[in-house]
């Protein structure tokens, strides 16, 4: 029988906690610096474009969050939506695309750099990861973990139900009165989405997406 290990969870929470942070964030801020350069400044007024993990957290993505990070594989979370008005956009719906494909490109940048970083260790000579000790395992985790967690919210992200940047990406692809009709689904987007979620339908269609990023990701800078 399986026994709740505290010191690992806590140790998992650790190395997860800057990542999954900085994807959350990064994503959000993203958002908002890509609408505050079409011409809404609303999420800078409202201090949203900053760094600062106060102003982005929501206390139920934090709460999945710690919990996903203690019990689960897979570590989640989400943070405040940046308020976007695209009244201010010249073109609505090309700039509310931009808007929305900023987070999960941040994301997958993020998962990149995790890569990278991941790589860079791969050429430190054997005496100083020893030297390193268990600072190595940290840093591995923690990229392991970016890695995951990025390509994982890239991926939920891009899912096509409201209130998912996919929704908004959809209805910009999508010809004008259908975009109109589709948008209308939005006041019923959080109960389709849970919906999916406890039917077990969204991980089933996502985690081939998350798994295949993150192999082609491992296979492309040679880590295992």
């Amino acid at each position: 029988m399986n026994t709740f290990d505290l010191a690992m969870a806590l140790q998992k929470l650790s190395y997860s906690f800057i990542p999954v942070l900085l994807g959350i964030i990064l994503h959000e801020v993203a958002h908002g610096y890509v609408a505050y350069k079409k011409g809404d400044p609303t999420a800078m007024m409202m201090g949203r474009i900053t760094l600062n993990p106060l102003p982005h957290i929501d206390p139920m993505g934090l709460i999945v969050f710690i919990f996903t990070a203690v019990f689960s594989p897979f570590v989640f979370g989400w943070a405040k939506p940046v308020p976007v008005n695209p009244r201010y956009f010249k073109n609505i719906r090309g700039d509310m695309m931009l808007v929305s494909a900023a987070g999960p490109l941040t994301n997958f940048l993020l998962a990149m750099f995790f890569a990278v970083l991941l790589k860079l260790l791969t050429f430190l000579p054997a005496e100083t990861l020893m030297s390193l000790g268990t600072s190595v395992d940290f840093i591995v985790n923690m990229c392991a973990v970016g890695i995951w967690a990025n390509i994982g919210l890239m991926w939920i992200n891009l899912v096509p139900v409201p209130p998912l940047d996919g929704s908004k990406l959809l209805m910009g692809i999508l010809p004008y009165n259908m975009a109109v009709r589709f948008a209308e689904v939005e006041r019923y987007g959080m109960l389709i989405l849970m919906a999916l979620i406890f039917t077990g339908l969204f991980s089933y269609v996502i985690m081939p997406f998350i798994r295949i990023t993150a192999y082609l990701i491992f296979t492309i800078f040679g880590l295992n």
